[in-house]
């Protein structure tokens, strides 16, 4: 049957994954492949005085060594950036991070390869790291997406100074490292000039266009392929070194060449979050109204790259305030260059912001849904635009009605459950609608089938089934007749699979292309006499269940394969590109939703459980219910392990990584996760874009962290403001 949009349709490529017929980027079949494996730096500044690969070379099965003074050249200048990468490749002796890549073992097997790595010898003239931000000058980076770093409207000191009720805190969240299932893994194999590759990356094209420029040589000389993620979360977003090692070595050897990172190495150069310590001064009103809002953010980046954390970004827009003030600064330090991490500036803005509102709700003794509809923003100051659509005050309602918010107590302390402290607190949470120019293609054959392409990547949401299902009430044919098809430059272009816009961008390409489709078939019968449509007027056609009809009289109708098999064409085409247009000049669009969180606190032991997670999210149109349900608790159990668990320990002296493994980096896990309920708020959007959207892949987690560390604040009356909370935090 025809699925509509909206229905809770199950993956169209589940069977493939259960199976495991789907093939990851380290899964393809190579004939003659050559494993590489990374040797990686143990310093974090200096340079590589010797390197002895002799006793590796010696080693059965090892192919070659590759460091930096056999690699091939590579173009290393980013112009956008204006920055020298080549300590990233292997191009220079330059040590600037920990676990920065410094040669490269290639072998007959993965374990030839691993056992050879460890022979490597590497001598190095260290020089002190920088790696706190006291060692560091922070300073203004260039820009934050797009815009000044700086943001101003009025005098905001001079109005926190004025303001009846003063709150002024600092803020700090981790570094944290992103640990999807599948760790990082790229396949390369040179055919003379032309590079295919097989790259675990969120954006297809992105790393087409990196390779092409770092080794010369046209994009259409390079094919990049990425059918399955397992997962990405923002880290799968850049073209790493890995994949440009993988490259180089395939050149170098004349073969293909797997480099499968090994879990450890993904606190190397794969990028992270970056810790941030954000100050958050709220002046309000005896009422609780804001007239002064100041948010200073500061984050680092490493030396050869700059990345802003832009935790102060939502900070401009979510609610009212006739004084606002918001920087932000980054320090140069010795580490990896940070990278997006689900919800990138969000989620760790809304940790500062969000905690800091309700520090402000206590200080004006409101509840704390109150005080954010007091401070209710029905424009987006910053952008002095009204939103397309916005249903946060509904959000509030129902997740405060299904969460039981009333049955809250105000004061710290006065809620239990036998000697357990029993705390619930919420916050709001907001991620920007973007969008980007993409392409789609349709293809209807003449068995009424349909085939429909673009090169976007799923990275496990479920894009292979939400497309499906925007194609098949385009077309008017079942889902189950349409095989589609993603994750390949030789498909039409599309954009990252990164800062929730996918669904957006190629949603958008794949019904205007599946309609150009659908109208070149009526067009064909139309023109034809023998055609029960002959002579209709386009506009008086329907589509239903691989058939095209009248719509004042469904039974004069034909099917898709009738006319197309009719007509001999062997298919018929539809194409279509769907970019951005002037809307974002006249609406802001942004997705909102409202956090609500309860824990049990034990008093003798200072942990937290956190026993309940709710969720009500309004973004748009839903494609299909339980994706977005899944894609929302998901983000909120990253939240969880935001809150409570998530650390990259970092050896001041050193720059070394202290818990480089999932056996001491701490995550959520399925006991530490409680019952969690996500609450889909219907909204309608006719501004976003063609099919109303907007992306859910990231607000799940945005204020998910403060809404956790609000509920133990009322738990136990301590206001924890330094990430993750942890029982010593508590016992203190």
């Amino acid at each position: 049957m025809t699925a509509n949009i909206g229905a809770p349709l199950d993956r169209v490529d589940g069977h493939l994954k259960v199976t495991g017929a789907a093939k990851y980027s380290a899964e393809w079949p190579m004939p003659g492949v050559a494993y590489g494996f990374m040797v990686l730096s143990t310093v974090a500044s200096g340079r590589i005085r010797d390197i002895d690969t002799s006793r590796a070379m010696r080693e059965p099965g090892v192919l070659a060594v590759m460091t930096h003074r056999n690699a091939p050249h590579v173009v290393t200048a980013d112009d956008k950036a204006g920055v020298d990468k080549g300590p990233m490749v292997l191009q220079s002796d330059i040590i600037a991070y920990d676990r920065q890549p410094v040669a490269v073992v290639l072998a007959d097997t993965f374990e030839r390869a691993q056992h050879a790595a460890s022979l490597v010898i590497v001598h190095y003239d260290r020089e002190r790291p920088q790696t706190t931000f006291a060692m560091g000058t922070p300073y203004k980076p260039k820009a934050v997406h797009g815009k000044d770093a700086d943001t101003v409207r009025g005098d905001a000191a001079a109005a926190l100074a004025a303001a009846a009720v003063r709150v002024d805190h600092v803020y700090t969240t981790p570094a944290e490292h992103h640990n999807p299932m599948e760790p990082h893994a790229t396949i390369a194999r040179w055919d003379g000039d032309s590079l295919t590759v097989y790259d675990a990356s969120q954006g297809v094209f992105g790393v087409r266009t990196r390779l092409a420029g770092m080794f010369g040589i046209p994009p259409e000389n390079v094919r990049v392929i990425a059918k399955f993620i397992g997962g990405g979360f923002g880290g799968k977003g850049s073209a790493w070194p890995h994949t440009i090692l993988t490259a180089m070595a395939a050149k170098m050897i004349g073969r293909a060449v797997k480099i499968a990172i090994w879990r450890p190495q993904m606190w190397g150069s794969v990028g992270y979050r970056s810790p941030t310590i954000q100050r958050v001064a709220l002046g309000a009103g005896a009422d609780g109204r804001l007239v002064s809002t100041i948010h200073e953010v500061q984050g680092q980046t490493s030396q050869i790259d700059e990345f802003v954390e832009s935790s102060g970004i939502l900070t401009t827009m979510l609610y009212t305030s006739p004084a606002l003030l918001v920087t932000h600064r980054v320090t140069k330090l010795n580490v990896g260059t940070p990278t997006y991490m689900r919800a990138p500036g969000e989620s760790t803005g809304s940790f500062a912001l969000e905690s800091a509102m309700d520090e402000l709700a206590i200080a004006t003794n409101l509840d704390p849904i109150e005080l954010r509809l007091r401070n209710y923003a029905d424009m987006d100051q910053d952008a002095k635009l009204p939103f397309s659509s916005k249903s946060l005050r509904e959000c509030y309602r129902a997740g405060a009605d299904a969460f039981g918010w009333s049955r809250r107590t105000p004061a710290p302390g006065s809620m239990r459950d036998g000697r357990m402290f029993v705390g619930l607190g919420m916050a709001s949470a907001t991620y920007p609608t973007n969008r980007s120019a993409a392409s789609a293609l349709a293809l209807i054959d003449a068995f009424g089938n349909a085939i429909v392409q673009s090169g976007g990547v799923d990275i496990g949401t479920g894009s292979y089934t939400a497309f499906s299902q925007v194609a098949a009430e385009a077309l008017g044919i079942p889902v189950e007749r349409i095989t589609f098809g993603l994750g390949d430059t030789r498909m039409p272009n599309a954009p990252n699979a990164g800062g929730s816009q996918l669904t957006a961008s190629v949603g958008s390409a794949v019904k205007l292309a599946a309609l150009d489709a659908r109208n070149k078939v009526a067009a064909l019968a139309i023109a034809d006499p023998r055609s029960p449509l002959a002579g209709a007027a386009p506009e008086a056609l329907d589509a239903k269940d691989g058939r095209l009809f009248l719509k004042a009289d469904p039974s004069r109708g034909e099917t898709y394969a009738a006319i197309v098999e009719r007509s001999g064409n062997v298919m018929v085409e539809g194409r279509a590109d769907a970019k951005p247009g002037d809307e974002k000049k006249q609406y802001a669009m942004h997705a909102f939703g409202a956090q609500f969180a309860e824990v049990r606190v034990d008093p003798d032991l200072g942990t937290v459980r956190v026993v309940r997670q709710l969720g009500a999210f309004a973004a748009g149109r839903i494609l299909n219910a339980k994706l977005a349900h899944s894609q929302y608790i998901g983000g909120m159990t990253f939240g969880l392990g935001m809150a409570l668990l998530e650390e990259t320990r970092r050896d001041d002296r050193t720059g070394r990584v202290m818990n480089a493994n999932l056996s001491e980096y701490l995550l959520p896990v399925h006991a530490d996760v409680p019952a969690t309920e996500a609450i889909l708020v219907e909204e309608v959007d006719p501004h976003v874009n063609e099919i109303g959207v907007k992306g859910i892949g990231e607000i799940g987690i945005v204020g998910a962290a403060a809404a956790i560390a609000n509920a133990v604040y009322h738990a136990t009356g301590k206001r924890i403001r330094d990430l993750p909370i942890t029982p010593d935090k508590l016992l203190v």
